[in-house]
């Protein structure tokens, strides 16, 4: 997947009651999204916060398990958090992915709610060998704004269980959609 990455916004996000906030990185969100990546294959995974502190503590952690210790006690999670680039808007993340291809980036984003004109996953496989690249947008707190979704180019259809309860958390939704688009 030299033309997919993921995105992972902690702004712009809603919280319970829907109002748009900000929200905080959480370092488990940051390991497992980085092992999902590398599991499958994905060029690039993008964490996204305005928040500086936020940034800081994030390249604290990645630099621990790179560059420190962490990266020679487990050179696994070494080259899963690798992957692992920081930005502080998402269009800075796609600004960086379009320089390294030269090409448009198709924005992709990613609900537990049910859009109108969401895309099937066995629709945006098809679409997925365009040259062009990809970034699947995942969202914190209670998921991406509606003003996002409404930017994105396509929506994928929510991730559906068994009965109503649809509020997983990020990183097992990470999980199974890249599953799901892997095979």
């Amino acid at each position: 997947m030299d033309n997919f990455y993921i995105a992972l916004l902690h702004s712009p996000v809603v919280n319970k009651n829907g109002k748009a906030i900000g929200s905080a990185l959480t370092t488990i969100d940051l390991h497992d999204i980085a092992r999902v990546a590398m599991t499958f294959g994905v060029k690039g995974f993008y964490v996204v916060t305005p928040f500086e502190d936020q940034q800081i503590l994030t390249r604290k952690i990645i630099e621990h398990w790179t560059d420190g210790v962490g990266g020679e006690v487990n050179p696994d999670r070494k080259r899963a958090l690798e992957l692992v680039r920081v930005a502080s808007t998402f269009e800075d993340a796609c600004s960086d992915i379009y320089k390294g291809h030269k090409k448009r980036v198709v924005t992709i984003g990613t609900s537990a709610k049910e859009y109108g004109n969401s895309t099937s996953l066995g629709e945006f496989k098809n679409k997925l060998d365009n040259e062009n690249p990809f970034i699947l947008a995942f969202g914190t707190a209670w998921g991406l704004s509606e003003q996002f979704i409404g930017n994105c180019d396509m929506i994928l259809e929510p991730i559906r269980g068994k009965g109503d309860f649809n509020h997983l958390s990020v990183r097992s939704a990470v999980s199974i959609y890249m599953d799901r688009i892997r095979n």
